[in-house]
């Protein structure tokens, strides 16, 4: 299983699925990511935390944390 945290900068990855439960699986959704979706990687922050991405035409900046319980292909 590869998830949004494993994904290359510059690398262009679709949704599959969204792991975890409750207030934080919400949250993420009400971000735009959600089911079939391509999520762009712009770029890793220096020490490695956050990512940026580029979702549905806007830039979001995600923790790796978060990006762990999202699966990609």
């Amino acid at each position: 299983m590869k998830t949004l945290k494993d994904a290359m900068i510059g690398e262009t990855v679709r949704i599959v699925k969204l792991h975890g439960e409750g207030a934080v699986k919400r949250r993420i959704m009400d971000m735009g990511l959600t089911k079939g979706v391509d999520v762009y990687v712009r770029k890793v922050a220096p020490l490695g935390d956050p990512m940026e991405l580029t979702v549905r035409g806007y830039e979001l900046s995600l923790r790796k944390a978060d990006a762990e319980s999202i699966e990609v292909e």
